[in-house]
């Protein structure tokens, strides 16, 4: 259709400090993380001990937009695998965000 930009799927955080609760949305990529969001697609509350509530995803709704061309972030693209969604990521150990620098990289190549 005619909506053909970046599209993310994705984490927004609420809740007090140090009660994370997390929206997962579908947003605009280059929206801030908790800035303006197309729709509301689920729940993701960490401060409950697995059980159902834990995630709560709007399955209709995100077959629709991974159909839109939505790229969910590794996180929320794990909690779709867990619910048959999508396929399984590939689990990095350290994710992308926190991993080392490339000049931390190149010191440890160095070793």
């Amino acid at each position: 259709g005619e909506l053909k930009m970046a599209l993310a799927m994705r984490m927004t955080r609420g809740g007090r400090r140090n009660r994370p609760f997390y929206r997962i949305v579908v947003a605009d990529k280059r929206m801030p993380r908790d800035g303006r969001f197309i729709e509301k697609l689920g729940t993701y509350d960490p401060l409950i001990a697995n059980d159902d509530k834990r995630v709560v995803l709007n399955a209709e709704r995100i077959k629709f937009w991974l159909e839109q061309g939505a790229q969910p972030s590794p996180r929320v693209a794990r909690f779709l695998a867990k619910a048959g969604l999508g396929p399984q990521p590939e689990i990095s150990v350290t994710p992308q965000k926190s991993a080392p620098k490339a000049k931390a990289q190149e010191r440890v190549k160095e070793k």
